[in-house]
């Protein structure tokens, strides 16, 4: 779901980007600065590490203009949840540009990681560990 809104007092550009089982709704707002609400908190107590928060803002780093990023994120761990914003923030750029796809797209961000935990299958423990053998 990707889609650009005019409102009366501000233009933003919305995308969703996702990883194993997280899901984030991104908006882009032109702003004067760079601020990220991520569930009505910010960056810095959302993503406790440095990494999670470098992850986050990775599109953002070789763009000329700045931002304001607001985003629910939902499902997986914060991990998951760090890279499902770096993609939908990706996917948001590009609705607001279409010149900065080329960038984007060689740096890997538009494109969805899609590992993920495989299912456990009947008769096994886990997804591929079997029960101890015993020949008697």
């Amino acid at each position: 779901m990707i889609k650009t809104k005019e409102t009366s007092k501000e233009r933003y550009s919305e995308a969703v980007g996702r990883r194993k089982t997280s899901v984030a709704r991104v908006r882009l707002t032109p702003s004067s600065k760079n601020t990220f609400v991520i569930n009505e908190k910010e960056l810095e107590t959302y993503f406790p590490t440095d990494e999670m928060r470098l992850l986050a803002k990775e599109p953002l780093a070789n763009i000329e203009g700045k931002f304001k990023v607001s985003a629910k994120i939902s499902g997986g761990g914060i991990h998951s949840q760090s890279e499902a914003l770096r993609h939908g923030i990706a996917r948001a750029l590009i609705v607001h540009d279409i010149n900065l796809r080329h960038d984007l797209k060689r740096a890997g961000h538009l494109k969805r990681d899609p590992r993920s935990k495989e299912r456990r299958k009947f008769g096994l423990k886990k997804a591929r560990k079997a029960p101890q053998w015993s020949k008697r």
